[in-house]
């Protein structure tokens, strides 16, 4: 059966993404909604984490009060554009590891091309939110999963500003164990592998490159 695909309709979220899909946006502008959007998604794909009871000093007394349980998450942005979600990310788990999976998309096949992977030595011992702001062809995502999945990561989770069917088809295929968290799965891919109607390509959005 494969993981279950979580669309985040908080209107801050929906919101958000609208300005970011109008094709007259600033790079600012852009990527400091995507900085935004991230930090509200990791708001939602962090709701299920385990939690345990500890004992705390209040300014009055002693008490029993939840803290988060096992060690911290490790965040690994598929680079170039999943580094936008990083820094949202950090403001609310700001002692979270991170891994780099630098892998880009050739433009004749469409396939995912391996340049330059680092993470923390305990993936197996920690939570990994893998992060890329579009979920087309799946192919980035699923080379970034196998890797992570290759150093040992067990407990892996993918979140996506923007998801196509078919991306979500190939990930859901070759990773069912991963949950999918985006803000809106639109109609489908073009003719160019990119999502419709989308909001073009992010990396290029957020650096101001083509």
């Amino acid at each position: 059966m494969s993981a279950e695909v979580h669309v985040v309709h908080h209107p801050l979220v929906q919101h958000k993404l609208t300005l970011m899909r109008e094709q007259e946006r600033s790079i600012k502008s852009f990527r400091e909604l995507v900085n935004e959007v991230g930090m509200l998604l990791c708001y939602e794909i962090t709701r299920d984490l385990p939690l345990e009871m500890v004992e705390i000093e209040t300014p009055l007394q002693t008490m029993q009060a939840p803290k988060i349980a096992g060690k911290k998450l490790i965040f690994a942005p598929i680079l170039r554009a999943g580094v936008g979600f990083l820094d949202g990310m950090l403001a609310l788990v700001p002692s979270a590891r991170v891994a780099h999976i630098g892998i880009y998309r050739d433009p004749e096949t469409l396939q995912a091309v391996e340049y330059y992977f680092k993470a923390p030595q305990d993936l197996p011992e920690r939570t990994t939110i893998l992060m890329d702001p579009m979920l087309a062809t799946g192919n980035s995502a699923c080379a970034a999963a196998s890797l992570l999945k290759s150093r040992g990561a067990r407990d892996l989770r993918f979140v996506c500003l923007l998801a196509a069917p078919e991306g979500i088809a190939q990930l859901q295929a070759e990773h069912p164990d991963i949950p999918i968290w985006t803000a809106a799965v639109d109609e489908k891919l073009n003719d160019h592998g990119y999502i419709v109607p989308g909001l073009g390509d992010a990396g290029d959005r957020m650096f101001g490159t083509k």
